[in-house]
Order: structure tokens, then sequence, then C-alpha cells
């Protein structure tokens, strides 16, 4: 699992999203670290489903501890964009997403799962699955230009790693949808050649 620090970070943010009953997905490093390979990582990256009447509650349960800006937060959700939240003690950065209303945003919230975190296996986060994390990197990567050798590595940890669980077909089915099929065979192939 990630870092301790990082962990710590992102269950005071999970757990007032639960609280106040907002579907949520980690995405992004901390899901791949999960995974896939262990990297050292400076945020998290957490889908979350929030509504204009969430923001009031969610800033007054993390004020204490984190930097939010409120009218951030409402414009996020008006665009169907992003913010960030920075935790005051430690620096470290948590960027939500609104999810898009395009079906792969929608359907990395109902397949996302729980996972076990931390030191008791009663902790948990709800995370993308394997495959989403997958589709999700190459979609950002493919956005990004190709260029992040980071995004590619992530990729290839997560297939290396799961390789035997993931469902090839639902892969390649949404790959074709986000038209990154070209970058998932790519890396496909070079899972084999390695």
């Amino acid at each position: 699992m990630a870092d301790s620090e990082a962990l710590q970070v992102t269950l005071l943010v999970t757990s007032v999203l639960d609280d106040l009953g907002i579907p949520y997905v980690i995405g992004g490093s901390m899901a791949s670290i999960i995974h896939g390979m262990l990297r050292t990582t400076m945020d998290v990256d957490i889908v979350a489903d929030m509504q204009p009447e969430h923001v009031s509650p969610f800033v007054a349960k993390l004020q204490d501890a984190f930097y939010a800006d409120e009218s951030a937060i409402h414009q996020a959700i008006q665009r169907r964009s992003s913010f960030n939240l920075i935790h005051l003690t430690t620096m470290f950065k948590v960027d939500i997403f609104l999810p898009k209303e395009r079906a792969f945003d929608q359907q990395q919230l109902k397949r996302r799962m729980a996972e076990p975190v931390g030191p008791d296996a009663e902790t948990r986060l709800w995370v993308l699955t394997p495959e989403d994390v997958v589709l999700a990197k190459l979609d950002w990567f493919r956005l990004g230009g190709e260029v992040s050798e980071r995004q590619w590595r992530d990729i290839l940890g997560v297939l290396k790693t799961q390789q035997a669980a993931l469902n090839l077909a639902y892969l390649r089915q949404w790959a074709q949808e986000l038209g990154v099929a070209d970058l998932l065979e790519r890396a496909l192939e070079e899972l084999i050649s390695r």
C-alpha cells in the first residue's frame, strides 16, 4: 500500500465522503499502487459524485485539517471538472474529480471495489478495478500527448501484477470506446516481450 502519510490523509477525506453518502472511487497513482507496483505519490485522485448540497457540510467537516475553497468546489460541480484539497500539516494534495456524463466515468463508480488498506483488514477504500485503472491511465496518457513515462509504467505495472485476473474482453471493449485500443495493444505486446 502507499506510504502511511498518504493513506492517512486519504482516509480523512474518504471518511467524510462516506459520512455524507457521496459515492467515490480512488483512481490515479494510488489505485495503480494498490493494483500494481509500489511507487511514491505526491497526491491522490478521487472521483466523487458530489452535489451542491454536499459542499457546505463537506467543507465544514474538513476545514480544520485541509485548505478547501467552497466556491471552487461549487464551480467544479457546475462544470463537472475538478478541485483540490490541501492537507495543512503535510501539504499533501487530494484532487477530486467530478464524474463526467460519458458512460466510462459512470461505469467506474458502478464497478468500484472495496479494498482493505492499512494494518487492519477492517479499513477499506473504494478503488477502481484493475481494468478501469488501466483504461483511465491509457486515457490520461493519450490526453497528455503520450509522453508520461510514469503513466506508462503504472499501466504496465497493473497489467503485469493483475495479468491472470484481468477481464481482457472488458478492457478491449472500453479501450475501443475511449479511443485507446491501439495503446492497450501496445502495452499488452510490451508486457509479453519483457
